[in-house]
């Protein structure tokens, strides 16, 4: 049987609730939803670009820690408090990603870990 491996590296937020930050299963990951917090700590409150940013540098972090890139995600889901915030979280993520292009699914919440985040981010990447 496969083994099944956790991360919380330092170079991006540790989680604050019961949860791995990344979980690993052979050649999967399976990123924990990302919210504009930093490594450190501190948290982004500015418009729906800044915390896009912030939720992705977190993402790339963990999938680097796993083995990986951005290139490296297959799939993401994106929750936001607000739909009307989407053409700006779309500018945000696909300046992340640049010409890749993972499949996704986004939707709308009624609230996030704080009232300040707008959006959450989630990922599945496979790595060698």
């Amino acid at each position: 049987m496969t083994e099944i491996t956790t991360l919380n590296p330092a170079t991006a937020p540790q989680p604050r609730t019961p949860l791995s930050s990344v979980v690993r299963w052979d050649k999967l990951l399976f990123i924990s939803g990302q919210v504009p917090r930093r490594a450190d700590g501190q948290e982004e409150h500015g418009d729906i670009e800044a915390q896009t940013r912030l939720a992705m540098a977190n993402i790339q972090a963990l999938v680097e820690a796993g083995g990986g890139s951005l290139s490296s995600i297959v799939k993401t889901t994106v929750f936001l408090t607000d739909m009307s915030d989407l053409a700006g979280m779309n500018a945000a993520y696909a300046e992340a990603f640049g010409d890749h292009r993972p499949a996704r699914s986004a939707f709308q919440v009624a609230a996030l870990g704080k009232p300040e985040f707008r959006v959450e981010i989630e990922a599945i990447a496979v790595v060698d």
